[in-house]
């Protein structure tokens, strides 16, 4: 294994391999570990060492790939060979697809020669495309945990239970609808979590899961359970909300164990006395005491407190991303303010809805010109399911102060290009938001963005007219015959001052009239003329016009490129305005100006019009200066932000302005010994990404290091800012002047790290403001968590703490009493919650299988295998302390050894 780290050193020294594949960087490799899942070659990285260096990596017992690499097929030949391996980790959700939704893996099967890894104990092959569990997994004897969640699967083999050492397992969001009847011969199993299926029944044989203290079965289609869960004993934990369950068994409230029951989001209308009195049961979302069904207070109503939208799948412990809808109808609410009302008979069968919020991103999400975007993308599933009534949906948005040329409408994407919706706006008496509201037949997924004000008709053969609702003085006429079939025509309109064309023409004598854009649903052209009539632009009338000065200017469709087409249409005035006709439609616009050439001027204007001035800011955090807060804020907003934020912020002023364009990509790197975990999901190339939108928070708060020696010095190093990839219709001119590695800079603010004050297992007195007496977490014999090591697992745990704290058996009450007494630093609220438990467990001889278990349940599986480590490590170091005072003897039992040291 050292001459593999030796050789994975040499390649970062000398760059690429001889055979031209990417370097390897030590950090892929730790000890026994491969975590080649953060390359997107890792696949390829894997083949190469296997090929080069086969006698230490058959040693290795930790391998961790991405089931997104393409050479994924070849790599399963190579891993059976890895006899040692004991966790074997090939999840996909490494990548997304073109509408920002995370991209499943590749795998579907598993070749059979996997059964003969004899040592391993974790299988983690969630977010892939399996429909049936492969094979081979039934015979690895040693299997404890199995994870599959975010698959296909429809059924688990018959003779699942032969799995006897299987503690966990989870099978979220599959599409099982039964069990095997052998899964009650799992009796080693704890923790077990079935959430997000199509369960309509259980098995009697459940009630078997001696061992189980967690039994998830949230978001299925149980209309009943099995009164022989009773007989689970150990069961500490049950979430049966957002299911179709009319009635649940009296006899759950004698399990002795139990601290809490989830009954949420059923269709109970009466729970039995005995369950109802627990002080640990959730009821809320039931239609208790009701007779009939009714659409106020249906039995799937929803309050604000149970459901709250995520961008990413929920773990098997929080967050709830699925309600279910029947034919009588219900209301909705989620937590983050979306409402959603469902009229009976929308559905005919059951129906279970589930919604995501998504980062817009500028590759899916295509703004038009002008376009603001005002809310983040909300995903509904199931996607084309067409309800048999309309569904009503109000979305929350930023309130963009919208100038009267603007309205606001929800927009959603049929899976090939975006439409907008027939949107009423609303704003809430008591919270003064704003709601945007919509109606649709089927769900996908919906945004809501502020645009140009849109006047359309229908234009029948026998002609029409149609004139703005922003500029009643700009009319379309069409005449009769001028079409044979009738098509659907739109018109927009941008006013634009006198002070915004002279400020910058910078001169005095340019005026334009309003910008028209007028399309239609048709590619052939109208069979006679339409006439357009737009006002003269401002100081300007029929009185002292000169017609030399007069241009009329037609603009492509991303307004790239404007030609004066004056010689080419015929123009006629009045006192106030001027007429012309055309046969197709695109931008139009009326300029008054005494250049010959004014195109490119047009261009310039044009550009301008759509860029914001924006400021960047950089600020640390007063209690932990680590900790860095980069924003991109309007220029207009700068000064009370920072207001906001100056109590519990300090840094430099902000930035000089720049100019931005809405949904344009910038990147923030830090330089001069100041370094960020390269390995985080918006990391690019060592750099942050940001997509600018003028009414989004355009804010990141990260965690910064050095890796300069800073026990001496305090570190001055700063931050850049650098343009990325713009939106395909910036115009020539602004592409241009962004090439080349200069033009891509935009600004730099100084970051100050302070001398670096003793690390927490550096310092042997009070910790970060806590004192506790020496701890050690189990024995010499099972291996010991030292305090040192508990300071290096309490750094990597971060905002998991709260969930990895009530996985410990913390209640909400200590959580939150944690939070308030530590608030605005992290780092104590970890260390209070972890050493605070540690001292009350310190006596208890399970209390690291305990923390073990916590951290796989907090899907902190990291955390759990470095544990895991440093315990077999213990073991080892007391094996060999034993044999080398020579008091190992053959015959003798583990138990006399102990005695005799």
């Amino acid at each position: 294994m050292q001459k593999m780290a030796e050789l994975l050193g040499l390649r970062d020294e000398c760059g690429e391999g001889t055979s031209g594949a990417p370097a390897l960087t030590g950090s892929c490799l730790a000890d026994n570990r491969l975590n080649l899942d953060v390359y997107p070659d890792g696949c390829c990285r894997f083949l190469q060492l296997f090929k080069e260096q086969q006698g230490e990596v058959v040693q290795v017992e930790f391998l961790r790939l991405s089931s997104n690499d393409c050479l994924l097929d070849t790599t399963l030949g190579s891993i059976p060979h890895l006899k040692h391996l004991k966790s074997l980790v090939l999840k996909g959700g490494h990548a997304r697809d073109e509408f920002g939704s995370y991209q499943h893996g590749s795998l579907t099967s598993l070749p059979p020669d996997f059964g003969n890894l004899s040592c391993l104990t974790h299988l983690d092959l969630s977010f892939n495309r399996l429909s049936t569990l492969p094979s081979c997994i039934l015979h690895l004897p040693s299997l404890s945990v199995l994870l599959v969640s975010h698959n296909s699967l429809v059924t688990l083999p018959e003779d699942f239970g032969c799995l006897s050492k299987l503690t966990f397992f989870s099978a979220m969001k599959n599409h099982l609808k039964n069990l095997p009847q052998s899964i009650g011969e799992l009796s080693m199993l704890q923790n077990l979590d079935l959430s997000e299926n199509a369960l309509e029944l259980l098995p009697e044989e459940v009630g078997n899961l001696h061992n189980c203290t967690e039994l998830d079965l949230s978001g299925n289609r149980l209309l009943s359970i099995p009164g022989s869960l009773a007989n689970l004993k150990s069961l500490r934990r049950l979430h049966l909300h957002s299911n179709l369950l009319v009635t649940v068994p009296a006899s759950l409230a004698s399990l002795p164990n139990l601290s809490r029951l989830d009954l949420q989001n059923n269709c109970l209308r009466a729970i039995p006395a005995e369950i109802q009195s627990l002080p640990f049961v959730h009821i809320r979302g039931n239609p208790l005491g009701e007779t009939e069904p009714s659409l106020q207070a249906g039995n799937c109503k929803v309050s604000a407190a149970l459901y709250s939208a995520q961008l990413i799948p929920h773990s098997a412990q929080h967050g709830v991303d699925g309600f279910t809808v029947t034919s009588e109808g219900c209301r909705v609410v989620l937590a983050c303010g979306i409402h959603f009302c469902f009229p009976p008979g929308a559905a005919s069968d059951p129906l279970r809805i589930h919604f995501r919020s998504l980062t817009p991103d500028p590759q899916w999400v295509k703004l038009r010109h002008h376009d603001v975007l005002l809310s983040r993308v909300l995903e509904l599933q199931p996607h084309g399911v067409q309800f048999q009534q309309e569904v009503q949906i109000w979305m929350p948005y930023i309130s963009p102060q919208t100038p009267h040329q603007h309205e606001v409408v929800v927009r959603t994407f049929s899976g090939q290009n975006w439409s907008d919706l027939k949107t009423r706006v609303k704003r809430k008496r008591k919270s003064k938001k704003y709601v945007a509201h919509c109606c649709v037949l089927h769900f996908s997924w919906f945004l809501v963005v502020s645009r140009l004000v849109q006047n359309e008709c229908k234009v029948p053969a026998e002609g029409t007219l149609l004139f703005s609702s922003v500029d009643p003085n700009i009319k379309v006429i069409f005449p009769p015959g001028v079409t044979k079939e009738p098509r659907s025509v739109k018109l927009q309109v941008l006013p634009v001052s006198a002070e915004e064309i002279q400020e910058i023409t910078a001169n005095a004598g340019c005026r334009a009239s309003p910008l028209l854009y007028l399309s239609q649903d048709s590619t052939v052209d109208f069979l006679k003329p339409v006439r357009i009539q737009l006002p003269l632009p401002p100081g300007v009338t029929g009185l002292n016009l000169d017609r030399s000065r007069l241009r009329i200017l037609h603009g492509d469709l991303e307004g790239q490129t404007w030609n004066d087409i004056t010689s080419e249409v015929v123009l006629e005035f009045t006192h106030l305005y001027a007429v012309f006709e055309v046969t197709h439609f695109s931008w139009y616009w009326l300029w008054y100006t005494t250049k010959t050439y004014i195109g490119g001027i047009a261009k310039k204007v044009y550009e301008r019009l759509r860029l914001y001035q924006v400021n960047f800011i950089a600020l640390q955090r007063k209690k932990d200066p680590e900790q860095v807060l980069l924003q991109c804020v309007p220029k207009h907003k700068v000064d009370p932000v920072l207001k906001k934020l100056q109590n519990r912020y300090r840094g430099p002023e902000p930035s000089d302005m720049v100019e931005m364009f809405e949904g344009e990509q910038f990147f923030a790197a830090f330089e001069r010994g100041i370094s960020i975990d390269m390995d985080r999901p918006d990391c690019v190339d060592g750099r942050l990404s940001f997509i600018f939108y003028s009414h989004l928070k355009n804010m990141k708060e990260i965690y910064v290091t050095s890796p300069v020696d800073r026990k001496g010095q305090a570190v001055k190093g700063q931050v850049s800012f650098y343009r990325g990839a713009v939106p395909d219709s910036i115009p020539e001119d602004a592409s241009r002047r962004r090439k080349g590695p200069d033009s891509l800079w935009l600004a730099t603010l100084p970051i100050k790290l302070p001398q670096l004050k003793p690390r927490w297992d550096e310092n042997p007195g009070p910790l970060h403001g806590f004192s506790f007496p020496p701890l050690n977490l189990g024995n010499a014999e099972t291996g010991y968590l030292t305090q040192a090591n508990l300071l290096s697992i309490a750094r990597r745990m971060g905002a998991d703490w709260q969930s990895i704290g009530l996985n410990l058996g913390l209640t909400y009450q200590q959580i939150e009493r944690i939070g308030y007494n530590n608030r605005e630093d992290l780092n104590k609220q970890i260390l209070d919650m972890l050493f605070s438990w540690a001292q009350q467990n310190s006596e208890d001889p399970n209390c690291v299988s305990k923390l073990i278990t916590a951290m796989k349940e907090s899907g902190r599986q990291d955390i759990a295998d470095e544990v895991e480590t440093i315990i077999e490590l213990g073991r080892q170091k007391y094996s060999e302390s034993i044999r080398r005072v020579g008091l190992e003897q053959e015959s003798s039992t583990e138990d006399s050894a102990i005695a005799m040291v």
